[in-house]
């Protein structure tokens, strides 16, 4: 195979990754339910009511840093944000974002592909070619 069939496989490819995973993310997006909240309570705030996670409250704040300091507060955050992606709505956004950058990815190594270099055969045709 030489680098012009690999060049259209590997755009095709990506084309076929992104069109799978654009459709995935439509019905994932169609058909999750919104994350449920594990609220402990309600604050309200000018007359509009915001669920109170377990994880935002000054008491479990308090404790995960009193037992890791900033640093685990700070894995504490990330490690929510994290596992939220991949739960209800968001799922779809995610899985969206991931299909466009491994077929931007695909494509980008499909354009760095070099020509094909001639061949000995196609060399030797290229000298017996009378001027």
């Amino acid at each position: 195979m030489n680098n012009s069939e690999l060049k259209l496989r590997l755009r095709r490819s990506g084309l076929i990754v992104l069109l799978a995973g654009l459709c995935a993310a439509m019905l994932i997006y169609e058909f999750a339910e919104d994350i449920p909240d594990d609220s402990l309570g309600y604050v309200i705030v000018n007359g509009t009511v915001y669920p109170l996670a377990t994880r935002d409250s000054k008491k479990y704040r308090r404790e995960v840093e009193r037992f890791g300091g900033k640093a685990a507060l700070l894995f504490d955050d990330f490690n929510g944000w994290f596992a939220q992606l991949w739960q209800g709505k968001t799922l779809a956004k995610t899985v969206a974002s991931i299909s466009i950058l491994l077929s931007l990815g695909i494509y980008l190594f499909a354009n760095s592909l070099r020509p094909d270099a001639p061949s000995d055969s196609q060399n030797a045709r290229e000298r017996e070619k009378p001027d």
